[in-house]
């Protein structure tokens, strides 16, 4: 699988989790050089708080698009720490 923004490659893999629709893809399968940390953060009342990246490619940014749950209730513990996309983020194969 691919996540693509910006007409660029920002994560590839065969190796994701699929969850409420949502490739999660392994957090070493990402291109780091993409990704920004984010304050922001969110709780799922399943798979516990998320924290945000926002991707910056070719000079131009999205916002908190992408996230990861990096200590996940026990019912999610299968997502820790892979990387997740929307806001615009294609997922293809």
């Amino acid at each position: 699988m691919k996540a693509i923004w910006n007409d660029e490659i920002i994560a590839e893999s065969n190796d994701t989790v699929v969850v409420e629709n949502n490739h999660y893809f392994p957090e070493n399968s990402i291109k780091q050089e993409y990704f920004i940390p984010s304050t922001a953060r969110t709780t799922c009342p399943w798979k516990g708080e998320a924290s945000y990246y926002s991707i910056v490619v070719n000079g131009k940014e999205n916002k908190d698009a992408a996230w990861f749950y990096g200590r996940p209730f026990p019912a999610a513990t299968h997502i820790k720490n892979r990387v997740a996309f929307w806001k615009g983020v294609t997922i293809t194969e």
